[in-house]
C-alpha cells in the first residue's frame, strides 16, 4: 500500500492506495498548534477504525503547503514507518514529465493537479481545485504548466463577509432559492454562490482562448459538490484528484 498526504491550510487529508485504487481517504483539520504525538495519534485512530495495519504500507509520499507542519508530519512517518517520507517539491519537480515554469512559487497540490491531468488526457487542460483557496491550473497537452489563476475560495469569502457584518451567525454554503437575496444571509448567499457560479464560467471560458476551445475541464476539493449547477461545465469531477496527482508523483521520485 501506498500512503500519501496532502498538508493544505485548512486540512491535511491522508490517502491510502492498494496499487491505483483508494482503499480510504480521511482529513484532520490543520493545527499549527498539534504536534507530531497528536497527530500520529489521530492517524493511529484512523487507521485502527479502518482495520488497516501500518506494515501493509511500504511506501510514503508528502506534500505540503503549510511550512510549519511539515517536519511534525515528517516526524509521525519517520516514528511510524522507520523513514522519512518522499517529498513533493520543487527539489523533485524536474524529475516529473511537466514543464513548470517557477517551480519555487507553485504548490505541489497544484502541481499533482497537473499531473493527473496530463496523464488521464495528454491534451490541454484546465483543472479547478476548491479549497481554502479556489485556483485554475492550466497545463497543455505538452505537460507544460501554463500557469495558475487564484482566487479566494468560497468558505474564504464567506467568513471574509459575514465575518465584518455585526450580529450574523455563520451563513450555510449553499445555494439560495433565489438569484436575488430577500434578507441579509440570503443576499450573501447570493452575492457569493450565483457570483462564484459566474466567476468560474467566465475564468474557465477566458482561459480556453489561451489554450485551446476544446481543453479538458477537470474539478475537485472539498468544496467542489457545493456549486453543483457547475458539474456541466465540467469533463469529470473528482474529489480524489489530488491525491491520485500524487500517487502519480511516486514512480517519478522515489
Amino acid at each position: 500500500m501506498i500512503l500519501v498526504i496532502d498538508i493544505g491550510n485548512s486540512n491535511i487529508v491522508f490517502g491510502i492506495f492498494k496499487v491505483t485504487e483508494l482503499l480510504t481517504e480521511f482529513r484532520i483539520e490543520t493545527s499549527r498548534e498539534k504536534n507530531a504525538a497528536a497527530y500520529e495519534a489521530d492517524f493511529r485512530a484512523h487507521l485502527l477504525e479502518e482495520g488497516i495495519n501500518i506494515s501493509e504500507i511500504n511506501a510514503q509520499l508528502l506534500s505540503s503547503v503549510v511550512p510549519d507542519l511539515t517536519r511534525a508530519i515528517e516526524d509521525v512517518c519517520l516514528h511510524l514507518f522507520g523513514k522519512r517520507p518522499l517529498k513533493a517539491g520543487k527539489e523533485s519537480f524536474h524529475k516529473l514529465p511537466l514543464q513548470i515554469i517557477n517551480p519555487n512559487q507553485i504548490g505541489t497540490d497544484l502541481v499533482a493537479n497537473a499531473l493527473f491531468a496530463h496523464e488521464k488526457y495528454n491534451e490541454d487542460a484546465i483543472v479547478v481545485d476548491f479549497g481554502t483557496a479556489l485556483t485554475f491550473t492550466a497545463v497543455d497537452a505538452q505537460g507544460k504548466i501554463i500557469g495558475v489563476n487564484i482566487a479566494p475560495g468560497l468558505r474564504t469569502a464567506m467568513k471574509a463577509l459575514s465575518g465584518n457584518t455585526a450580529q450574523l451567525p455563520e451563513i450555510p454554503l449553499v445555494l439560495p432559492e433565489n438569484v436575488i437575496g430577500n434578507d441579509t444571509v440570503s443576499a450573501i448567499q447570493a452575492g457569493i454562490m450565483i457570483g462564484y457560479t459566474g466567476l468560474v464560467k467566465h475564468m474557465i471560458s477566458t482561459m480556453k482562448t489561451v489554450l485551446s476551445p476544446s481543453c479538458k475541464t477537470l474539478a475537485t476539493g472539498g468544496l467542489h459538490g457545493i456549486l453543483n449547477n457547475l458539474h456541466g461545465e465540467f469533463d469529470g469531477v473528482d474529489k480524489h484528484l489530488t491525491l491520485k496527482g500524487l500517487l502519480a508523483m511516486v514512480k517519478y521520485i522515489q
